[in-house]
């Protein structure tokens, strides 16, 4: 019997996905720990009214506020402000006397109603100052009411132009446009079984230094019915890359990695998320970013690889970003790393393997009785 009949090497370009369907019979969808777009589908319950940690931290509430609301709290603050210091004119006017009596020197020059102070107002909070409505220096209360509406002027403008800034700055829209690839794949590089994924800077700055994380993460029920996660590390290749063009993160499935045990078939019936991150310094700004994103077991492709975006030209590298999710089938065997070593390596006995489901879960603190699962870290 051939080698390749007896390690299950099966020509991929000739076949469909081999395992997809299973998903299919799954009616449970489970809760995944976090998104695609790098977001954790955490809610947070509080108690009803406690609006306290978003008052305490008002700055950086505003921020992460949405830009419609940001919007409307800028055209209601001036609104506002320009009715309560226009009723303050209009007050001035009336104990002044002068609604009542065209002849009575005024404290402010053509203020003779409400609508009037109204104008005043907005001109003196936006420096407008047409010159028809000015205020007379006799008038201590308005000269009082004036400064004040300056200086009031001078902090909202400061607060909502700083607002406005920062959000155009934040950290989150950077990391948009350094994305993760769609999936990931396992293939054969040098004879070893290696699980890679992509990354790449679609506005095609040059990111000359950046760290790269994996962890696996699973769910994990207690028997008191408590939820325990599971972390444990991916050891990267090479962890610390320069991005100036697309690369593939590799993590090789040798001992010690856990998915090293799992075949194709295997791999579909975990429950986990693989979660990758890429932490980076933006050349521009000089802010750390973060871009983020997870794999489920139905997005890790076996015996697939990625098509080829590098072409080198004759003045310049030419990157592709048409095919930087497209991937094409390879020759790989249908075992686990650990099986295809086995067979590779028969006399050297037992491969050291690792428990699937290890990991330590960070549990409540509530979860006295039970012992703290070990950290691979």
């Amino acid at each position: 019997m051939s080698t390749e009949r007896e390690e299950q090497v099966i020509n991929t370009c000739y076949t469909t996905i081999h395992t997809l369907d299973k998903q299919k019979d799954k009616k449970q969808k489970r809760v995944q720990y976090m998104k695609k777009d790098g977001k954790f589908p955490v809610m947070f319950l509080k108690a009803p009214g406690d609006w306290s940690p978003y008052f305490v931290d008002i700055f950086t509430t505003l921020i992460e506020i949405r830009w419609r609301v940001m919007f409307l709290i800028f055209f209601l603050s001036n609104i506002i402000s320009w009715l309560l210091f226009g009723l303050g004119y209009w007050l001035i006017a009336y104990v002044n006397g002068d609604t009542e009596s065209l002849e009575n020197k005024p404290c402010v020059e053509n203020v003779r109603g409400f609508t009037g102070a109204f104008l005043f107002s907005v001109e003196t909070q936006a420096t407008i100052g047409y010159g028809f409505r000015y205020m007379n220096e006799y008038c201590i209360v308005a000269i009082v009411v004036v400064t004040v509406q300056d200086l009031f002027s001078c902090f909202l403008d400061t607060i909502i132009i700083g607002i406005v800034l920062a959000k155009m700055a934040s950290a989150r829209k950077r990391a948009q446009t350094v994305g993760f690839s769609k999936f990931a794949v396992v293939n054969l590089r040098d004879g070893v079984l290696c699980l890679s994924w992509r990354l790449g800077d679609f506005r095609g700055n040059h990111i000359l230094e950046g760290v790269v994380t994996a962890k696996l993460v699973r769910c994990m029920k207690r028997p008191q019915g408590f939820i325990a996660w599971s972390y444990q590390d991916l050891q990267i290749e090479e962890p610390e890359i320069a991005l100036t063009t697309p690369v593939t993160i590799i993590h090789k499935l040798e001992p010690g990695s856990p998915l090293y045990s799992l075949d194709p078939d295997e791999l579909l019936e975990e429950n986990f998320d693989l979660v990758v991150s890429f932490t980076y310094t933006g050349d521009s700004t000089g802010m750390l970013h973060q871009t983020r994103t997870t794999y489920t077991p139905a997005d890790i492709r076996w015996g697939q690889r990625f098509k080829d975006i590098l072409k080198v030209g004759k003045k310049h590298y030419r990157v592709d970003y048409a095919f930087f999710n497209k991937t094409t089938w390879v020759p790989v065997p249908m075992l686990s790393a650990e099986a295809l070593n086995r067979k590779r390596h028969p006399d050297d006995g037992h491969l050291p393997s690792v428990n699937r489901k290890g990991g330590t879960g960070h549990v409540t603190q509530e979860i006295t009785e039970e012992p703290v699962l070990q950290t691979f870290l």
